[in-house]
C-alpha cells in the first residue's frame, strides 16, 4: 500500500508540474516537488538497503510506513527504478533557461543523485557491475590502477628506514607497536586533537551558534571512525578502538570526522542549502552518491588546509606525543615513516577492486594489503570487511582526495585564505565530482 501511495504521489507531482506555467517560480516549484519525491524514494530504498540513508533530517511524515516482517529482502527493484526514471524525466522537462546559475547547479546535482540512486536500486536488486562500473554509477568516480612500481619503490625506502631484522612487514608491526596510544589515554589525545582542529577552522569557516558534537569509542565495526549527523548542527563522532590506535591517527581523524571535515560539511549543508535556500533534497544524505566523493575527498584534504606540514609535525610532537606518554624525540622519525605509509594508499583500493572483481581470493587480497598497504593481518581483514560491506565506496577517499587537492592547487595555489574559501563553498554550493576536474 505504501508503494502504491508513493506512485500516486509521483503521478500527482507530474500532473501539477505539467500545468504550472513556464516562469521561474513555476520551474522552482516543479523542482521542489521533484526534490520531495526524490527524498521520499530515498527513504523507501533505505527500507531495503539499511546503509543507504546515512542521515535524514526532514519531516517525519515523509518517512514510509514500516515494511511487514520479512519484506526488507524483497526489494521491488524494477518498480523503484521506474520511479527514479520518472523523476529524471520530470527534471529534464524543467526549463532551466529561466533559472539562475545557482539553480542550474541544483538541477544538475539533483539529476546526478537520482541517477546514482537508480544504480543503487539496481545493485540491491541483483544487477551485476564491475567495481569500476559501480563506482562510476554511484560516485561519478573511477580509481586509476595502482602503480605497483611506485609502491615497490616506497617499500624499498621504508626497508631502509624501519629498524630491525627480518621481513619488512614484521619489522613495521614491531616499530608501530612502540607508538601505540595506551587505551586510557586515547580520549585525552583525541579530545585535544579535535579542539585544535576546531580552533583552526572557526576563524575561516564561521559556523552557526550551537554547533556541537559528541564522541564515543566503539568496537566491532569495520571502519576506523564515523560521523553520524543528527541535524540541528550536531554530530556523533565514533572512533573504533578495537585495534591499536597509533599516535599518527588522532589528528587526521579529528580533522576528517570533525573540523573542517564531515561535521563542518554537514553543518554548512544544513545551514546554506536547507535552511537558507529551502532545498529539501538536502534533508537526506545518501551514503552511496556523488556527493560522497567530495565529502571524503574534502575531509581527507582538510588537514592540509588546517595545518602546514611543519605545524602538523610540531603539534603531534609537542602536544600529542606527551599526552600519549610517548617520547617527543622520536616523533619526527615516526612521522616520516607515517608519511611514507600514506603514500601507499592506492594499494587499498586496488586490493578491494581485484577481490570484488574476482581477480584475487580473499587470502590473496589480505596478503596484498599486508605487503603494499603495510597493514597487519587483522587490520587487512578489517579493511576487507569494509570492502565487502561498502564495496566501491573505497574509491571516494583517494579519488576524492586527488580531485580536491588538484582543484585547490589549480584555483588557489599557496593562498591559504583562498583555499579556506574554496573549501567552504564546496559544501555551500552544489558541486559534483566532474566540476572539480
Amino acid at each position: 500500500m505504501a508503494r502504491l501511495l508513493f506512485i500516486a504521489f509521483l503521478a500527482l507531482g507530474a500532473a501539477i508540474s505539467s500545468c504550472g506555467g513556464s516562469g521561474p517560480q513555476a520551474q522552482r516549484a516543479a523542482i521542489g516537488r521533484i526534490a520531495e519525491s526524490y527524498v521520499r524514494l530515498s527513504l523507501v530504498l533505505g527500507q531495503y538497503d539499511p546503509d543507504y540513508v546515512d542521515a535524514y533530517i526532514g519531516p517525519e511524515e515523509w518517512k514510509p510506513a514500516p515494511l511487514p516482517d520479512g519484506e526488507e529482502h524483497l526489494i521491488p527493484a524494477a518498480e523503484l527504478a521506474s520511479q527514479a526514471d520518472a523523476l529524471v524525466r520530470e527534471l529534464d522537462a524543467v526549463d532551466v533557461s529561466v533559472l539562475s546559475d545557482l539553480e542550474k547547479r541544483r538541477v544538475r546535482f539533483l539529476r546526478a543523485h537520482i541517477l546514482s540512486m537508480k544504480a543503487r536500486i539496481e545493485l540491491v536488486g541483483g544487477a551485476e557491475m564491475t567495481f569500476d562500473e559501480e563506482s562510476k554509477a554511484l560516485y561519478g568516480a573511477v580509481a586509476p590502477p595502482a602503480d605497483i612500481d611506485a609502491l615497490d619503490a616506497a617499500l624499498a625506502e621504508l626497508d631502509s628506514l624501519v629498524p630491525g631484522e627480518g621481513d619488512l612487514s614484521g619489522r613495521i608491526e614491531a616499530y608501530r607497536a612502540g607508538f601505540e596510544i595506551p587505551k586510557d589515554r586515547i580520549d585525552a589525545v583525541f579530545t585535544r586533537a579535535i579542539e585544535e582542529a576546531r580552533s583552526r577552522t572557526l576563524p575561516h569557516i564561521p559556523l552557526p551558534e550551537g554547533e556541537s558534537f559528541d564522541k564515543e569509542y566503539v568496537t566491532g565495526v569495520s571502519w576506523g571512525a564515523y560521523n553520524w549527523y543528527k541535524g540541528n548542527y550536531r554530530s556523533l563522532i565514533q572512533v573504533n578502538v578495537e585495534l591499536p590506535v597509533y599516535i599518527g591517527s588522532p589528528l587526521g581523524l579529528a580533522v576528517h570526522e570533525g573540523y573542517p571535515g564531515h561535521h563542518v560539511q554537514n553543518v554548512l549543508v544544513e545551514k546554506n542549502m536547507l535552511e537558507d535556500q529551502g532545498w529539501m533534497e538536502y534533508t537526506v544524505q545518501p551514503l552511496y552518491c556523488p556527493q560522497a566523493t567530495l565529502n571524503e575527498g574534502g575531509a581527507n584534504y582538510g588537514i592540509r588546509i588546517a595545518f602546514t606540514e611543519e605545524e602538523r609535525i610540531a603539534f603531534i610532537r609537542d602536544v600529542l606525543f606527551p599526552l600519549a606518554g610517548l617520547d617527543p624525540a622520536e616523533a619526527e622519525e615516526y612521522l616520516r615513516f607515517e608519511k611514507l605509509t600514506r603514500d601507499m594508499r592506492g594499494a587499498r583500493t586496488e586490493a578491494v577492486r581485484l577481490y570484488l572483481d574476482g581477480k584475487m581470493t580473499r587470502e590473496e587480497a589480505n596478503a596484498f594489503l599486508q605487503k603494499y598497504a603495510l597493514m597487519s593481518e587483522a587490520r587487512a581483514d578489517m579493511y576487507l570487511r569494509f570492502g565487502e560491506k561498502y564495496r566501491s565506496y573505497v574509491v571516494t577517499y583517494d579519488v576524492g582526495l586527488v580531485l580536491v587537492k588538484n582543484y585547490m592547487e589549480r584555483e588557489a595555489g599557496e593562498d591559504s585564505a583562498r583555499r579556506w574559501n574554496l573549501l567552504r563553498d564546496l559544501y555551500s554550493v552544489p558541486h559534483l565530482p566532474a566540476d572539480l576536474e
